[in-house]
């Protein structure tokens, strides 16, 4: 067993012992945990380990640039508070979600809108964000015959990656790394399959700028190629926790709605690939709009800078 292994190991083992843990909070509970985590990270932690400057940095950005520090400090306090508490719901979710109890815990806006979409036989690519519940968004239309693929990166440690393997396929969904399967993705696809993915992240040089909160972003050019290939019809929906009532609810409250429906084959635009980007990158900004503590403002999503036609031709101005 090398050394790396034995670690791996021992990530699991504390990994499950504390999974044991947070299976039985109640909402009450899970909810003091978040709020002294959170305190724990703002005030405590290394302000580099936290990130804390990147997430100043993008609220400012997306929320307005004249917020003073301690606004800025409460988003983010209130972002790793919901972060903490997606951690728990994430390990409770196989437990505490079934069709039984659903009703319960999930209200549903413009269900049948969607509903009517799936059932048109076409591809459907469900488009979402690192926003809200997304894996408890996924794991709803498994559990109600809407299976997916889910495209997420695998994580390092083996032993870590088959528990959330196994706990995310458990409602019927297939998952599908974003290195090495776009083959299986392909294939589902061409089936007329269903995938879920997650359209927040920087694309570098080499991805289409769109607008996000009024700056330019680089987005992959992708999943409106693959959805143009595929006459696919992309649903940019949300998963939202919604106040609570930690005295009555045996689990959070959630709300999963549609924000926009884009049906690939209606595009009319010089650019269809930037034009559809757009869209869903839009829709994704309105459905952050309703609970900027819920999106994880820590991720650089505005890591690579737009370089104009001008720009570019500076250095090679100032080398003459």
């Amino acid at each position: 067993m090398s050394l790396r292994d034995l670690r791996y190991r021992v990530e699991y083992v504390l990994f499950r012992l504390a999974a044991c843990v947070i299976e039985v909070l109640s909402v009450r509970q899970s909810i003091s945990l978040a709020r002294w985590g959170a305190w724990a990270i703002v005030h405590i932690a290394p302000r580099t380990a936290s990130r804390y400057s990147v997430a100043a940095k993008n609220i400012r950005t997306a929320l307005g640039a004249n917020l003073s520090d301690t606004e800025v400090e409460m988003w983010i306090t209130r972002m790793w508070v919901h972060l903490i508490r997606l951690v728990v719901e994430t390990v409770q979710l196989p437990r505490k979600l079934s069709l039984r109890n659903c009703r319960e815990s999930v209200v549903f806006r413009d269900r049948q809108k969607v509903v009517r979409v799936l059932c048109e036989g076409r591809p459907v690519f469900f488009l979402g964000g690192h926003f809200g519940s997304w894996e408890l968004s996924v794991a709803t239309f498994g559990m109600f015959g809407f299976p997916m693929g889910v495209v997420a990166r695998k994580l390092d440690n083996p032993y870590l990656n088959e528990w959330f393997e196994a706990s995310r396929e458990q409602t019927g969904n297939k998952l599908y790394s974003k290195r090495g399967g776009f083959e299986g993705m392909a294939e589902l696809v061409q089936s007329g399959g269903n995938l879920a993915l997650l359209v927040d992240q920087d694309a570098g040089r080499r991805g289409v700028f769109v607008d996000f909160f009024g700056k330019p972003a680089s987005t992959y050019k992708s999943i409106a190629l693959m959805a143009l290939e595929y006459k696919a019809i992309l649903v940019v929906g949300y998963g939202v926790r919604l106040p609570d009532n930690p005295l009555e609810a045996r689990w959070a409250q959630f709300e999963i709605g549609c924000e926009e429906i884009i049906d690939t084959t209606k595009i009319v635009a010089r650019d269809e690939v930037k034009e559809i980007t757009q869209r869903f990158t839009a829709a994704l900004e309105r459905s952050i709009r309703r609970a900027p503590e819920q999106y994880f403002w820590v991720h650089r999503r505005w890591k690579t800078e737009q370089v104009t036609r001008q720009k570019a031709k500076e250095p090679a101005a100032r080398a003459a």
